[in-house]
């Protein structure tokens, strides 16, 4: 499985990159704060979500520690998906929330 850290996913957004972030998170997790621009999808409802995503873009899953983004990544990449697992979540995460 691919991994970036949260700086590395942090340095990308201060360059002005255009990153797809979906937090797997539950919705009161979320509430706390999320990556700017990140898109709220809760791991149970990937799969009945994921007809919203693009197998021709790159996602960068997000959650509090690391797990959930990385079952979700497995789960994905079984379908053909492009997508990178940010490593220690939002436990990591010291960049702007909103």
């Amino acid at each position: 499985m691919r991994e970036m850290n949260a700086k590395e996913v942090e340095n990308l957004l201060n360059e002005g990159k255009k990153l797809n972030i979906i937090d797997v998170r539950e919705v009161d997790e979320v509430k706390t704060g999320k990556i700017p621009g990140a898109i709220n999808m809760p791991l149970g409802l990937v799969e009945f979500r994921m007809h919203e995503l693009d197998k021709t873009k790159e996602y960068i899953m997000v959650c509090r520690s690391g797990g959930r983004s990385g079952r979700a990544c497995q789960f994905l990449k079984s379908y053909g998906f492009n997508v990178i697992n940010m490593a220690g979540g939002m436990l990591a995460w010291e960049g702007k929330i909103e």
